[in-house]
């Protein structure tokens, strides 16, 4: 069954699908008109009942339980619905049925938006490669689609906050009760945010609040309402400080939480602003390398020869690359994934799974370094630095399937190449009958059988490269007479040498040694590309770890206030809020009670980054010497210098991916122009040279 046949079918089905959801739908209603018959109503008043639209919306509801239900019995398809799950479940924190409709509306739209385009794309241009190009062109956008969703919905809740913040803070005013005011902000904000504002009022005024925080802390979509739920309870344990200058303690880290929250939402419209229209232009060429290339086509017909070689498709794969990495890297330059630092489990990973086979295991001991080497705790150090709770053998299993993945996917699309060109050489027409513009209709004729008959004499030579001229000839002649072509002399000693140079070219589509270390070498690029990520994403980490020791910095100005505070409690506390540097925190206060100096000073020593050893020192000072308060008496002004600086930071920031986001954004359309239009047009005008040369030669 043809391509076009099979997505008429899919089309069809998906019609009927529609019309048995219409159907149900006129069904439900048919039996609302006859129970407001029967009690003697008209119709248009009970559809204005509630009763039509929630009976409506509890088959839809029903609908999309039985959906997750079935899903989740579907291997491949439970995979993708709980990624859906995943992403939206720290944002959407709600009821399980409700996440659970709320899930399979995504996966219904996320599918339907994907089918649809894959459809009417492949539709127009009904070709296998051009198929595949748009399945993995839409698989690419369609997890860009979710991540975009989700980041939406991240700065819909920050703006939320923003108007909470401020609706606890007029509530803090009247009550000066912390959990009164988050209740009180609760009544009058937004859904999204009053979801959260719930859950840390619960929290709150639990038996056992600690350990709810805890538990909130690690589904908290971002850092700032983690660090109001560690404010607040803060507050609540020591009480509010007020000051006649600064005013009320709480209110004043509220307002620094506000401050971050407005820059945050700065620096993401300003992105947004720079980068708009740029993914579109980027992705944009993938819709026209076709009717371009049926264009030249059509008009040059000797571009057959360019766009049906190896290097033509060998073009046509660098491009859908270049336009996938180039649609891509803007996604990634608008994503938030540098702030997104979050604790993982690999206990379900792949990884793991597949590390507990014997074989697995085997073939990881004889690539990965021995335990105590170097290289095994330079690797092991940068899992931590980055924080991937992977072990150093089950990285080592994602670099050996990467590695046998790109080397297969290397490997089939060079034999495929050849394959591509072997079909090509066999009913490539002969080059006398290619001119610029189009062929008549009695040329186009001729070049039809002069195709033929080289495919019938190649496959009476059996393709075989120990033929000669003088075993093709009569070959030649008899496959002439079967198709009825009259050929004299001179047009057979041509054919003949037509013939010999397809059986040369064709014999010559094998791998050869280059192709064989290109494989090799591509395969190793992917082997060595997860310990590159892991060094990008070590950079991108030093943007979290100083938004954590502003936290830090916010919560010890609260603490420095309350006298009976000491060192080791704000540990504790830091230990209680902390992400990235929870293990060395950890590893400090298990020591603690050996040596406070020491503790410290292996904290100190254990981070690399500036502002957290100054922070380490001034604990250090405050341990031996000074009152907490004295200790931090700078605090307030480091903060405003820190703050300062991230803008700074966030606005050259933002002019580099501008810049980059403009360059990479062009770079598709270039590519097309150049190497799909002008490199070709330039390759026609030499092999028509070279034509014309050798006809002059002939005369």
């Amino acid at each position: 069954m043809e391509l076009k046949s099979v997505l008429l079918w899919i089309a069809f089905i998906s019609f009927l699908l529609f019309g048995g959801v219409y159907l149900i739908a006129l069904e439900i209603r048919r039996r609302e008109e006859k129970k407001a018959g029967e009690l003697g109503v008209a119709m248009d008043t009970a559809a204005a009942a509630p009763g039509f639209l929630s009976r409506l919306k509890s088959v839809v509801a029903t609908l999309l339980l039985r959906s997750y239900a079935i899903s989740m019995k579907v291997p491949p398809l439970r995979l993708y619905v709980l990624k859906v799950r995943g992403r939206i479940s720290l944002l959407k924190t709600s009821d399980e049925f409700e996440l659970r409709r709320q899930t399979m509306k995504l996966v219904y739209l996320l599918l339907g938006i994907s089918g649809m385009a894959i459809v009417s794309l492949t539709l127009m241009h009904p070709n296998v490669l051009f198929f595949l190009t748009v399945i993995i062109t839409v698989a690419v956008i369609h997890g860009l689609m979710l991540e975009g969703y989700v980041g939406r919905l991240e700065k819909k809740l920050l703006l939320q906050m923003l108007q909470w913040f401020t609706a606890v803070r007029h509530a803090y005013h009247a009550h000066e009760m912390v959990a009164d005011a988050i209740d009180e902000a609760n009544e009058s904000s937004s859904e999204e945010i009053v979801r959260h504002g719930e859950r840390i009022y619960d929290a709150l005024t639990s038996a056992e609040p600690d350990k709810e925080l805890d538990r909130y802390y690690e589904t908290a979509p971002n850092r700032f309402l983690k660090g109001f739920a560690s404010i607040s309870r803060l507050i609540m344990e020591y009480g509010d400080r007020k000051d006649e200058q600064q005013g009320s303690l709480y209110l004043r880290g509220i307002s620094s939480l506000t401050g971050e929250i407005q820059l945050e939402l700065m620096r993401r419209n300003k992105l947004d602003y720079l980068l708009k229209g740029l993914s579109l232009i980027a992705l944009a060429p993938i819709l026209f390398t076709k009717p371009i290339e049926l264009w030249a086509r059509r008009n040059f017909p000797l571009m057959d020869q360019f766009y049906l070689s190896k290097l033509g498709i060998s073009i046509h794969i660098g491009l859908f690359i270049i336009i996938l990495l180039s649609y891509i890297l803007l996604q990634k330059l608008k994503s938030e994934e540098a702030t997104a630092y979050r604790a993982d489990s690999d206990i379900s990973s792949w990884e793991a799974k597949a590390y507990r086979s014997k074989v697995v295991r085997m073939i990881v001991g004889w690539f990965c370094p021995p335990p105590g080497s170097i290289r095994y705790d330079h690797i092991a150090e940068l899992l931590k630095e980055t924080n991937q709770n992977l072990r150093v053998e089950l990285l080592q299993v994602r670099r050996i399937a990467i590695f046998v993945g790109c080397l297969f996917v290397v490997v089939c699309s060079i034999s495929w190449t050849h394959w591509k060109s072997k079909e090509w050489i066999i009913a490539e027409p002969p080059t006398s009958y290619v001119f610029l513009g189009s062929l008549s209709k009695e040329e186009a004729k001729d070049a039809r059988e002069m195709v033929e008959l080289d495919r019938q004499v190649l496959r009476s030579s059996g393709m075989s490269v120990a033929a000669d001229d003088e075993a093709i000839v009569p070959i030649v002649t008899s496959a002439a007479k079967e198709i009825g072509l009259k050929l004299d002399e001179g047009k057979t000693t041509a054919i003949t040498q037509r013939i010999m140079d397809k059986l040369d070219r064709y014999q010559a589509e094998y791998w050869k040694w280059w192709e064989v270390m290109l494989s090799l070498i591509l395969s190793m690029l992917g082997y060595y590309s997860p310990i590159w990520t892991l060094r990008f994403q070590r950079r991108l980490r030093l943007t979290d770890m100083r938004h954590e020791v502003y936290q830090f910095q916010t919560m010890i100005m609260i603490l420095r206030e309350f006298e009976r505070i000491s060192v080791e409690a704000i540990l504790e506390w830091l230990y209680s809020y902390a992400v990235i540097f929870k293990a060395p925190i950890e590893k400090c206060l298990s020591h603690y009670s050996a040596g406070a100096q020491e503790a410290l000073l292996g904290l100190k020593d254990e981070t690399a980054l500036e502002e957290f050893q100054r922070l380490i020192e001034h604990l250090i000072q405050a341990e031996e010497k000074i009152p907490i308060k004295k200790a931090f008496d700078d605090l307030q002004s480091e903060m405003g210098f820190q703050f300062e600086r991230r803008r700074l930071d966030y606005e050259k920031d933002l002019d580099m991916k501008a810049e980059m986001g403009r360059m990479i954004g062009f770079v598709p359309m270039y590519s097309l122009i150049f190497a799909y239009l002008v490199i070709p047009l330039i390759w026609m005008s030499f092999k028509q040279m070279d034509i014309y040369f050798q006809q002059i030669q002939n005369l």
